[in-house]
């Protein structure tokens, strides 16, 4: 029987501990809501020590692979005095429903989490994103792909061979 006053380690745990113990994060800024980095910039200090999420698709219902993410990231938050965000992925509309966001919300109630104010919503933030998206094409770090999803997929690679570059990846 493990001593119940030992620590429990593993790679997870020890990258936070070397960063907090670097104080790699001190100067970290929370506006209180997601958004670009000129946004937090202004805000004040962040107080939590670290900040987790779970970022669940509202398609279906949660599976043991979920609660295992959820203990994870809501457990690391509270052993660190940090924050987790339930943010929810609602990216494709015609396959989500309220059911599976109300069913998600009471799957981590129930596994004994709570995310306090730090509950988002990827769509109400659409706009942000879109603006980042163009900033990063218009900068060369993106590209607007115009294959047709068949055609990524052939494209792809496997565990035997490489896959190929989008045609569309240096043009102007």
């Amino acid at each position: 029987m493990a001593d119940p006053e030992t620590k429990v380690s593993n790679f997870i745990r020890n990258i936070i501990d070397a960063d907090l113990a670097a104080n790699k994060f001190a100067s970290r800024r929370w506006s209180g809501q997601p958004g670009p980095a000129e946004q937090h910039k202004a805000s004040p200090g962040d107080a939590p020590k670290i900040r987790t999420r779970f970022p669940p698709e509202p398609n279906g219902y949660l599976h043991y692979g979920h609660a295992k993410s959820i203990c994870l990231n809501f457990g690391l938050a509270l052993d660190y005095q940090g924050a987790c965000h339930l943010r929810f992925d609602d990216t494709n509309p015609e396959k989500e429903e309220q059911e599976y966001v109300d069913s998600i919300v009471d799957a981590v109630k129930w596994l004994g989490f709570d995310w306090g104010p730090n509950l988002y919503y990827a769509s109400n933030y659409f706009d942000w994103m879109y603006r980042f998206a163009e900033y990063l094409i218009e900068s060369g770090n993106a590209y607007v792909d115009s294959q047709s999803a068949g055609e990524m997929r052939a494209s792809r690679s496997t565990l035997t061979d490489a896959g190929k570059a989008s045609p569309y990846r240096n043009r102007p």
